[in-house]
């Protein structure tokens, strides 16, 4: 079930939607996020954007 702000913040929207140039903004960073994982997937992107492989954390022992 949808909460009353939701309705009110969607009736909002209704009334004064986004500007087309806000629209265009979004668009972008969306395709540039999208096109960014795309690459990495491939193996496209060069070194320094990637992060060096996940190393374990150290294992700790007991003192007993």
């Amino acid at each position: 079930m949808l909460d009353p702000r939701h309705l009110l913040r969607m009736a909002r929207w209704a009334r004064r939607p986004p500007s087309a140039r806000q629209v265009a903004i979004v668009a972008g960073i969306v395709a540039t996020g999208l096109m960014l994982a795309g690459a990495e997937l491939k193996g496209w992107l060069p070194d320094f954007m990637t992060t060096p492989n996940k190393v374990a954390p150290p294992k700790i022992t007991p003192l007993n």
